[in-house]
C-alpha cells in the first residue's frame, strides 16, 4: 500500500524534478536523443539573469502577487473566519458561499471573470459606462486577475483559520476577559499568536502560491502583454515554439529553489514542534 504511492511521486515529481535540473545546465531542443543534448554549464542561468528581458517583470509580477495576496487576502480571509466563528445567524450558507471558489481552478475562475472583464458585455463596465479592456490592457490587466485570485484565495484562507479559531482554548479567551482585554487584544496577544501551526502554513502557501501562479493568467492572454510570471516563461520556452528545453529548465529550476527554501521552513517548523 505503502509502494504504490511512493513510486507515483517518484514517478511524475521527484524525476521530472530532477531530470529539469539535469537538463538546466544543457541545450537540447527537445529533438532527438541524449546524444544531441550539449552541455553548457552555467550559460542558461546567465542567459536568464543577464539577457532575457521578459525574466525582471515577470520577478515583479510574482512579488506584486505576493504582497497582494499578504496584505488583502490573507487579512480578509482572517476577518471572514473571526466573524463567522461566532456562530452568526446563516454562518454555514455563508462558510459554504466563501468556500465555493476555492473548489473551481483558477482556469476556470479567469472564464468566469471574463464576464465581468470583458469589453463590449462584460458587468463592470456595463455598471461604469466604461470601454476599458480589463483583460487586455498591460496597464491594468495584472491587478483585474488578482482581484480574481483574491475571490479564490480568500475562502482558502477562510478555512484554515477558522478551523484553527476551532481548536483554541476556550479558557484563554475566558481568562483574557477576566483580566479586562478587550475582543481585539484578545485575538491579537492571546489567539492569534496560539495559532502559530496556522500562519505557518498559510505563510509558505501563500508564497508558493504566488511563485507557481499560471493557470489564469495562461487562460487570459498565454502570459504575456503585461501579465508575464516566471511559471509563463517556463512554459513558454519548453512548450512554446522556441522549445528551449535547457533555458525553461533553467527557469524551472529557479522556481524549485525558491519555493523549497519555504518548503524547508515549514518542515523545521513542524518537525520542531513534533519533538
Amino acid at each position: 500500500m505503502v509502494g504504490v504511492p511512493t513510486l507515483l511521486v517518484l514517478w511524475l515529481v521527484w524525476l521530472p524534478g530532477i531530470l529539469s535540473v539535469v537538463l538546466s545546465f544543457a541545450n537540447w531542443q527537445g529533438i532527438g536523443g541524449i546524444d544531441t543534448i550539449k552541455w553548457i554549464g552555467l550559460d542558461n542561468y546567465k542567459n536568464v539573469l543577464t539577457n532575457y528581458p521578459p525574466f525582471q517583470p515577470a520577478v515583479q509580477h510574482n512579488l506584486i502577487w505576493l504582497l497582494v495576496l499578504f496584505a488583502v487576502a490573507t487579512p480578509l480571509g482572517v476577518f471572514l473566519a473571526v466573524l463567522l466563528d461566532k456562530e452568526m445567524r446563516g454562518g454555514r450558507f455563508y462558510q459554504s458561499a466563501l468556500f465555493m471558489p476555492v473548489v473551481l481552478s483558477l482556469a476556470l475562475v479567469g472564464f468566469m471573470w471574463q464576464l465581468i472583464y470583458s469589453q463590449d458585455q462584460g458587468l463592470l463596465n456595463q455598471v461604469t459606462g466604461g470601454h476599458t479592456d480589463w483583460y487586455g490592457d498591460p496597464s491594468v490587466n495584472l491587478w483585474a486577475v488578482l482581484v480574481a485570485v483574491i475571490w479564490k484565495q480568500t475562502g482558502y484562507v477562510m478555512l484554515l483559520y477558522l478551523a484553527g479559531l476551532k481548536a483554541v482554548d476556550p479558557t484563554l479567551r475566558e481568562a483574557a476577559k477576566m483580566d479586562g482585554a478587550s475582543e481585539t487584544q484578545t485575538f491579537f496577544r492571546v489567539v492569534f499568536p496560539v495559532m502559530r501551526p496556522i500562519n505557518v502554513i498559510v505563510l509558505v502557501i501563500t508564497f508558493i502560491e504566488a511563485l507557481r501562479a499560471f493557470d489564469i493568467v495562461w487562460v487570459v492572454n498565454k502570459g504575456r502583454n503585461g501579465l508575464e510570471l516566471i511559471s509563463t516563461l517556463v512554459t513558454t520556452n519548453i512548450v512554446g515554439e522556441a522549445s528551449r528545453i535547457g533555458f525553461g529548465s533553467a527557469l524551472a529550476t529557479i522556481m524549485l529553489a525558491i519555493s523549497s527554501v519555504f518548503v524547508v521552513l515549514y518542515l523545521r517548523i513542524a518537525m520542531r514542534e513534533d519533538t
